[in-house]
């Protein structure tokens, strides 16, 4: 009888051990999940920022928001501003960054084949931009593939000649 007891505990001790390695391993794919997922439990909402540009290649919902180098933000939501005939891309900045009425918003690439994002130049002059507010300088994302095409067959010596007849 003895020698039952002591397989006993031996199946209830393996039994344990496996039940905490299953539990950690279940903790350590949730918080991963979260983590990867950028989902936040207690993160407060950002300010809303609207801008609209002429072409938002590349951009996409969840791009990040640079002010000097610094992620403060992401693209919340891409559409179609057809009153305007252009793109019109909500952003959420983090509370407590300030962005001016005189702020640029450009779309940029990290590297030639880079992800890309929205750099913010906040401004300085003026007034702050309220929630909702409309960052109205806006500069669209360089198109590598037409640059090197008018490059490569002559076309931005054509417009370098244009634009220096024009100041004359």
């Amino acid at each position: 009888m003895r020698s039952e007891g002591r397989g006993d505990m031996k199946k209830y001790s393996k039994e344990t051990i496996v039940g905490i390695f299953v539990t950690a391993g279940l903790v350590c794919v949730g918080y991963m999940a979260v983590k990867l997922g950028n989902v936040s439990f207690f993160r407060e909402d950002p300010n809303v920022l609207y801008a609209r540009f002429s072409s938002v290649s590349g951009l996409k919902v969840g791009s990040p928001i640079e002010i000097f180098g610094i992620q403060v933000g992401n693209v919340q939501k891409i559409e179609m501003d057809s009153e305007k005939e252009m793109a019109l891309v909500q952003i959420g900045i983090k509370k407590g960054v300030k962005v001016y009425e005189d702020a640029i918003a450009s779309i940029k690439t990290a590297g030639l084949i880079g992800d890309t994002f929205i750099k913010v130049d906040p401004g300085g002059s003026g007034d702050l931009l309220k929630p909702g507010g409309m960052i109205t300088d806006t500069l669209p994302a360089v198109d590598l593939g037409d640059l090197i095409g008018r490059y490569a067959f002559g076309g931005v010596k054509e417009d370098f000649q244009e634009k220096k007849e024009k100041k004359k």
